[in-house]
């Protein structure tokens, strides 16, 4: 399905960590709102980027990365099936957009980028 919403860059970083991560990245990670997880291109591109970046570790197939200045966010899934990209347009507030499976668009709504209203409004769409 089709996104394409205005959103603050702490839901899409829970969005990225529900949909890759949340059984096992440390609390002190999950807490810092500073700290991203990201991914090589060949296990679905995650990649966030920013002015300033400080690895912190890896666990798994994914990299913890401490940022700052956030000037945009690319998601791939490993499926392929979606691939989102988040611009900053100011303060915490950018744009995601792109295409998104049926179970990332149950991790947008659990992050809170989507709501009920946005989906009953693209079922609409869709029929």
């Amino acid at each position: 399905m089709r996104v394409e919403v205005v959103c603050n860059l702490e839901d899409v970083r829970r969005f990225l960590i529900l949909s890759t991560c949340s059984s096992f990245i440390p609390d002190e990670f999950l807490r810092d709102s500073k700290v991203f997880p990201e991914r090589p291109r060949e296990k679905g591109t995650m990649y966030v980027e920013a002015e300033d970046k400080e690895t912190l570790g890896s666990i798994r197939d994914i990299q913890f990365t401490r940022v700052s200045n956030v000037l945009g966010v690319i998601y791939n899934s490993k499926s392929g099936l979606t691939k989102l990209k988040w611009r900053h347009i100011k303060d915490s507030l950018g744009k995601l957009s792109g295409e998104a499976s049926g179970n990332s668009l149950v991790n947008l709504f659990q992050a809170g980028i989507l709501d009920e209203s946005y989906i009953k409004k693209s079922r609409r769409n869709f029929y």
